[in-house]
């Protein structure tokens, strides 16, 4: 027995050696290279995004509009306040690009002049909207229990308060007669913040049970660390696409409390202003209502195939 244990030992030894071959030490270097640099889950992102076209396109429209909204003002040959009425309802030209409106003013500049005010008034109100609403909604979402169920109920409340509202009591706060950009911004901050807060609560809710979170907290971290060091780092791609979409919302709610009397006040112009002036004579002259309100649909457009762009790029999952 003990001999046929060793036959069968030998045989099995000469088969592993047959099966196999022994590989040159540089074989064995190349086959462990790694051929494809490593990605961090941003640059990951940026690629997906890149192949997206329609966001990439209204990306750099955005960019071209804004930078223009800020340097054609000061360099166009006509100004924003001009009047000649000798220039009255002048249609699209060579010398006026967009025409001139019902004082003699240069439409072009206007526009530009407007956009520029409504995307300030945008980004402003998505910065108050951000700080507001992050801080709310992952606190209440952290806190869970009594906490959150109590400050969910205030921002019920809020929801309730039509837009309106918030505009006339801010503006008779501060104490101003005329409507400006301030109390524009803070009115659609603390109108806006409120889905944000719900956004980011949900998102850390969902977060602090996952295995990092609790491993934080086993080594001892407190609170303060894990919710701005470990939570909302997570839930940042959720919070860009969020405050990305709110950004045409607030540019659409800008023009409509300009246009119906409580926004931007004359002589300042927005793009809302500019749509309430056409009003007027719009059936007369068409144009002068069609190319603002042209200028709205298309930054709003932009906007939000831009948001949708980074959602697909920060959230693959979300496109599916």
């Amino acid at each position: 027995m003990e001999n046929l244990h060793k036959n069968l030992d030998v045989a099995n030894l000469e088969l592993e050696q047959d099966s196999f071959e022994v590989l040159e030490k540089s074989a064995g270097l190349d086959a462990e290279e790694i051929l494809r640099p490593a990605t961090t889950y941003w640059q990951d992102s940026w690629r997906r995004f890149k192949s997206n076209k329609l966001a990439l396109i209204s990306m750099l429209f955005i960019i071209i509009a804004t930078f223009a909204s800020f340097l054609v003002p000061a360099v166009w040959k006509y100004d924003l306040a001009t009047i000649d009425f000798s220039r009255i309802n002048l249609k699209p030209n060579f010398d006026h690009l967009f025409g001139t409106d019902f004082y003699g003013r240069d439409i072009f500049v206007r526009v530009m002049y407007g956009m520029r005010i409504s995307l300030i008034i945008a980004f402003a109100a998505t910065i108050l909207n951000l700080v507001i609403g992050v801080l709310y909604g992952s606190i209440a979402g952290f806190a869970g229990g009594r906490v959150d169920a109590l400050m969910m109920r205030f921002v019920d409340i809020l929801y309730s308060v039509p837009m309106q509202i918030y505009v006339i009591l801010i503006m008779v706060a501060m104490g101003d007669n005329k409507a400006g950009i301030l109390p524009i911004v803070i009115a659609l901050g603390v109108a806006s913040w409120l889905s944000m807060a719900r956004i980011v609560r949900g998102e850390t809710m969902q977060l602090k049970e996952s295995e990092f979170v609790l491993a934080a907290k086993t080594l001892g971290a407190k609170n303060r660390r894990i919710l701005f060091k470990h939570l909302l780092p997570n839930a940042m791609s959720s919070i860009i696409v969020t405050a990305t979409l709110l950004i045409p919302s607030a540019i659409f709610t800008e023009s409509f409390l300009s246009y119906i009397g409580i926004g931007i006040s004359p002589p300042e112009a927005s793009l809302g202003t500019l749509v309430a002036e056409a009003m007027q004579i719009y059936q007369q002259q068409p144009y002068q209502l069609i190319i603002p309100a042209l200028a709205i649909s298309l930054i709003i457009f932009a906007f939000n195939l831009l948001g949708d762009g980074l959602r697909d790029a920060l959230d693959p999952k979300m496109s599916r």
